[in-house]
């Protein structure tokens, strides 16, 4: 059975999203983290900064900006 978590993310596609594990969900299949993203999307802005979405496991995730 496939994995899946919910990553926040930036929303602007940058090169440095400095993502993170939405925690302390539990390993979720992809319809239910789907649902959940999808209702943490609903209550923010659309032009916020972040925004939620669902990777398979294992998901490297992408870092921020280090000078």
């Amino acid at each position: 059975m496939d994995r899946y978590a919910i990553v926040e993310t930036d929303n602007y596609a940058g090169d440095y999203p400095d993502e993170k594990f939405v925690e302390p969900l539990p390993f979720l299949n992809e319809e239910n983290a789907n649902k959940i993203a999808d209702s943490i999307n609903s209550t923010i802005n659309q032009y916020s900064k972040r925004f939620y979405k669902v990777v398979k496991l294992p998901y490297n995730l992408q870092p921020g900006f280090e000078p």
